[in-house]
């Protein structure tokens, strides 16, 4: 299911015993734009702690209760590797992290979830995985960082970033909620991380090799209500690009 960033903000977090604190934001790669870690406001419970949970801790979301289930107790998560919230996510904190929970690497391998290009969360299957040779240095950004970002088109800027919409099977970022008030008052667009040229981090910028006039005419995004796949069909048709659902079942499919 896809859900808007900021909806999943303030959700609760249901650990296996009891409510454990809240979605306070999210890091993702950018390589790949897929979600790393979900960071939880654990209230007064761990004070002075930024509580980082994978992907691989996460159950269902749950929209009609506002909840987000996590497969972990509240004694794995006090036991984790701490990180203070004044300091960055390093990559000595995340092999201590992820060697603590025995889950595999996402770095440790081509694809967006190390060997495989989707989260598999069988244990069997990450002891029988040959590890791959080729891995790669993550660079972590926060969403709440990222937006307000300019949009930047071929022909001049758009708009900026106003929100992220996100998948949570496979905890990638589907989409770059894009505000366009500026140009054409109210309408909001969406645009896949696939169809990003660069990001320029420092300049706060995001370049796409779009035309303005092709997003001026792109489906108009409303609300979560009508990222229904009739919608996402006709966005990728109109910029004459492939679903990601299409390229994903190939992808399933090889790795069976």
């Amino acid at each position: 299911m896809l859900h808007s960033a900021k909806t999943l903000n303030g959700y609760k977090l249901d650990s296996l015993d009891g409510e454990m604190g809240k979605v306070e934001g999210f890091y993702f790669d950018d390589k790949h734009w897929v979600l790393r870690y979900l960071v939880a406001d654990s209230g007064s419970w761990l004070t002075g702690r930024h509580v980082l949970l994978s992907p691989y801790a996460l159950g269902a979301v749950s929209k009609e209760k506002h909840c987000v289930s996590v497969d972990l107790t509240k004694k794995q998560i006090e036991g984790s590797p701490g990180l203070n919230r004044d300091k960055p996510v390093s990559r000595q904190f995340e092999e201590s992290y992820y060697g603590y929970y025995g889950w595999p690497m996402y770095w440790g391998g081509p694809y967006a979830w190390g060997p495989y290009p989707y989260i598999r969360r069988d244990r069997e299957e990450w002891r029988n995985h040959t590890k791959a040779e080729k891995s790669w240095d993550p660079h972590l950004r926060s969403t709440s960082a990222v937006a307000g970002y300019t949009i930047e088109a071929k022909d001049g800027a758009i708009g900026h970033v106003e929100d992220f919409v996100i998948d949570d099977e496979t905890w990638a970022i589907r989409y770059l909620i894009v505000d366009t008030r500026n140009w054409w008052p109210g309408k909001r667009v969406l645009i896949a991380p696939e169809w990003i040229e660069r990001v320029s981090w420092s300049e706060t910028r995001v370049f796409i090799h779009l035309s303005r006039e092709a997003i001026k005419r792109s489906p108009e995004f409303t609300n979560e209500s009508a990222l229904t796949r009739d919608y996402e069909d006709a966005l990728h048709r109109h910029y004459n690009r492939r679903g990601y659902w299409t390229d994903e079942a190939e992808a399933r499919a090889q790795f069976r």
